[in-house]
């Protein structure tokens, strides 16, 4: 579900802000060639973004002695900040993100149930606390967007068959059950989907490459793709979901229920994947064969995702330690360029691959930045 943004913006306001998103800080002039605006149009409309504390001028320390110095436009984060949540499995996270794309809290509370009026409870009353701890008026708050683990229903809008640990999500209009309970307009994605979106504006992906496959590693796996800087969902929502393509059965898995199993069996008392951290230290071996067996099964998905997409960058998030991201990320590098053989032709490329620093956080971040992306990209409903 996307709800209707807090600020409208009319389309050349918004290819201005996605100019300055995706391109960095530039001049009033550079933004006029860029995009073809003419230079009195486009000083009235950043005149107007600025106005609005959607653009701001940034600040270039000592100024030139003599005339008007140029001061380049940038994204303001005083235009207002969006939340994003998230359940794991015996834990809520929730992050709130300012205008401009900067994480400005992150906040975790246990949780068992799979009841979403709990979830709805237990969200408000974080919420309400980080607004007040960090200075958040309300009147900024542009939107909830909520990563939820599990496809979308075809058919049958915003309705979520969410994992069978969360299964009272499931037949329900969650977007609307939520957004009543909270009394905020709501956003719903998968949450690697959502993951993707936090690992392209966070990890500086948006500035360098128009195109990324974000593998998200949780208590399960899934897929998020960014195609031409845009979240690709797919024909009915559910595009990324690369957990069909190791089914269960009782086989091994490149998931993260899969690791917690490979370690007790191994004889760690490990019950979440919050536990997985110590296990480094205990069980290094276990975790390093099983980083090589589930990477060598991620080159599927990968190998796939680089003939079909050309991507620039692939990206292994997850809830797991960093090293273990690290560990599935480098042996993934040397797959792609393995597979991209010097007797290829020239044009092809192995793109770049790397681990997330954002752990788990990405999904919560990633929904928050739903409501923000759909406010300043061009051809948007906001």
């Amino acid at each position: 579900m996307r709800s209707s943004p807090a600020i409208h913006l009319s389309e050349d306001q918004k290819r201005i802000v996605w100019r300055l998103r995706t391109g960095g800080p530039a001049s009033r002039t550079e933004l006029a060639r860029d995009l073809g605006i003419h230079n009195g149009a486009l000083t009235r409309l950043s005149r107007e973004l600025i106005a609005l504390g959607v653009v701001e001028e940034q600040d270039q320390g000592e100024r030139p002695a003599r005339g008007r110095p140029t001061m380049p436009l940038t994204v303001s984060d005083r235009a207002g900040y969006a939340a994003g949540a998230t359940v794991h499995p015996g834990w809520l996270e929730l992050s709130l993100v300012n205008f401009a794309g900067e994480v400005v809290a992150r906040d975790i509370e246990p949780i068992e149930s799979d009841d979403p009026a709990d979830f709805a409870e237990a969200v408000g009353r974080r919420l309400r606390g980080l607004a007040v701890s960090h200075n958040m008026l309300r009147s900024r708050f542009l939107g909830l967007g909520v990563g939820i683990p599990g496809p979308a229903i075809i058919a049958r809008p915003n309705h979520w068959w969410a994992v069978e640990w969360l299964r009272g999500w499931r037949d329900l209009d969650l977007a609307a059950f939520l957004s009543e309970r909270l009394d905020l307009p709501v956003w719903l994605q998968n949450d690697s989907s959502a993951a993707a979106l936090a690992e392209y504006y966070t990890g500086s992906l948006i500035r360098v490459c128009d195109s990324a496959l974000v593998l998200f590693i949780g208590h399960g796996v899934g897929g998020g793709v960014i195609a031409g800087r845009e979240m690709f969902v797919g024909e009915y929502g559910n595009a990324g979901e690369v957990g069909r393509l190791y089914p269960g059965g009782g086989r091994p898995r490149p998931s993260g229920i899969d690791l917690l199993a490979t370690l007790r069996a191994a004889g760690a008392e490990v019950s979440s994947l919050l536990e997985v951290e110590d296990c480094l230290r205990t069980h290094p071996g276990v975790i390093a064969d099983w980083i090589g067996r589930a990477a060598t099964q991620l080159e599927l998905v990968v190998n796939a995702g680089l003939v079909w997409m050309d991507p620039g960058a692939v990206v292994i998030s997850g809830a797991l330690p960093l090293p273990v991201l690290d560990g599935l990320a480098r042996h993934l590098e040397r797959s792609t360029r393995t597979f991209m053989t010097p007797e290829e032709p020239p044009h092809l490329s192995p793109p770049l691959v790397k681990a997330s620093t954002l752990g788990s956080s990405a999904v919560s971040i990633g929904a928050a930045l739903l409501p923000i992306h759909e406010i300043g990209r061009p051809g948007s409903n906001g």
